[in-house]
């Protein structure tokens, strides 16, 4: 329409044509905001990307007389699956057999090495807590906020600081002596730490808030390599094949040398129609594949090889959460997580599709740990933990307490990590184990006591 026709157009049919106008470029923009925002957030499948099978773990042979079993990391392996293979006779219904209560939050589940129980709360007070009994072994302050779990090896327990209370290096991450709680070794952080450590080859392995992931050697906190993410390292790096794994605030996952800190691949998110989502999920490599949750409301399967994006499945709300994967019998590999949806999923690790899902009625922020058959997983919203079938999706366990990762186990019992306490529960009908623990350790330092008198009068 030319000028001169759109002026001599009456005053109240031009305000019509440019409102039809109007409406058609807000029709247009909303339907281009739509199709982007579907293409960048929604799911996405490639179903003949490149899948590796691999056995179901099997819990390794225990030593005859020697009580040195250990559930050392963050979701138990060092690739972070989060499953761990008890036998058939440890799942629900339990009961308790002690308490401990921290009174503080406790965001993030223990570690177990021999008698000891290793927890970090949020008060950045970590506590060795006897696995038979409860009892406190010895308690450490090591800062004023920690939100991570530790890391322990045979004698030494590792714990990361989100704040130290030093505004000029809030970070830091120590070394103590996992039998008395000795300081070994500590170094300040310019910036604080919510990356559970990861011990392997003598190296110690953990992410900080200004991005930098760093490799200290285990023994004297000596720095071996540094490497620089494009936005914080939240998660716990995941370990596959001489490989370091994962994701960062930028939106990216990245696969990073062990030996030397060198980048091997980057990929990105693909995020929100505003800006990329985040990754605070720590990743499961399993399958050739790296499996994590978005804030974007995706979980995501990248190769491993090549960081090429295989699947990305979306909950429509965040995932925070980090998955737990397995061969469950009926549905072959699947992918455990939760999202801030209020649904729990059970999600084809092959394919991105979801096999069945459970409504919690809140939101789930933690992760989810599987314990032979069974998974479990908390909610947010509601402070109650969950037990499911990982092949039904079916109800076996709830509890009245827990927020974030619930549950670790030695093969034997359940340690659920509630709001503020830590309990110990066992199998119903299971015979009491906290007798033949205390005794096998009374034997072991009696042992002990008696080595060195022998090697001194041999002096």
């Amino acid at each position: 329409m030319s000028e001169r026709r759109w002026r001599l157009m009456p005053r109240t049919r031009r305000v019509r044509v440019a409102l039809v106008v109007l409406t058609l470029l807000l029709a247009a923009a909303a339907l281009a905001g739509y199709l982007y925002e579907r293409n960048r957030t929604g799911s996405i499948y490639h179903p003949h990307a490149r899948f590796v099978p691999q056995p179901t773990p099997t819990l390794p042979k225990a030593k005859h007389g020697v009580d040195r079993f250990a559930w050392p990391f963050y979701g138990y392996t060092k690739n972070h699956t989060r499953f761990f293979p008890a036998p058939e006779a440890v799942r629900p219904p339990f009961k308790r057999l002690w308490i401990h209560n921290s009174h503080s939050l406790l965001e993030f589940p223990p570690v177990i090495y021999g008698s000891h129980i290793f927890q970090l709360a949020d008060d950045a007070v970590l506590t060795a807590v006897n696995r038979a009994t409860g009892h406190t072994f010895w308690s450490k302050p090591l800062g004023r906020l920690s939100a991570s779990a530790p890391a322990v090896t045979l004698n030494t327990v590792y714990a990361t600081v989100l704040s130290s209370g030093n505004s000029s290096a809030p970070g830091r991450i120590v070394a103590l002596n996992s039998k008395t709680g000795a300081m070994r070794w500590s170094r300040s952080l310019p910036s604080g730490s919510e990356s559970s450590p990861l011990v392997d080859r003598g190296r110690v392995f953990f992410g900080s808030q200004n991005g930098t992931v760093y490799a200290l050697d285990a023994s004297t906190g000596k720095l071996a390599w540094t490497y620089h993410a494009g936005g914080s390292v939240k998660a716990s790096p995941s370990l596959s094949g001489g490989v370091l794994y994962f994701g960062d605030y930028s939106g990216h996952v990245q696969a990073v040398s062990e030996r030397d800190g060198h980048r091997i691949w980057l990929a990105g998110s693909e995020g929100a129609l505003l800006g990329s989502g985040t990754f605070y999920s720590t990743a499961a490599v399993v399958y050739g594949r790296v499996y994590l949750g978005n804030t974007d409301g995706r979980v995501y399967a990248y190769d491993a090889s090549s960081g090429r994006l295989d699947w990305a499945m979306q909950t429509g709300a965040y995932v925070y959460a980090s998955p737990a994967v397995t061969n469950a019998p009926g549905l072959g590999p699947t992918i455990y997580v939760g999202s801030y949806d209020g649904s729990f999923y059970a999600i084809n690790a092959r394919s991105g599709r979801v096999s069945w899902r459970y409504d919690a009625h809140g939101r789930i922020s933690g992760s989810a740990t599987i314990v032979g058959r069974v998974v479990y997983f908390a909610d947010l919203g509601e402070h109650r933990t969950y037990g499911l079938g990982i092949s039904t999706g079916r109800l076996l366990f709830t509890m009245d307490t827990g927020a974030f990762d619930p549950v670790i186990s030695d093969g034997t019992d359940i340690y659920l990590t509630g709001y503020t306490g830590l309990y110990g529960l066992a199998p119903r009908g299971a015979p009491a184990k906290a007798a033949a623990l205390t005794a096998s350790h009374h034997r072991h330092k009696s042992h002990r006591r008696r080595r060195r008198a022998r090697a001194k009068s041999s002096r």
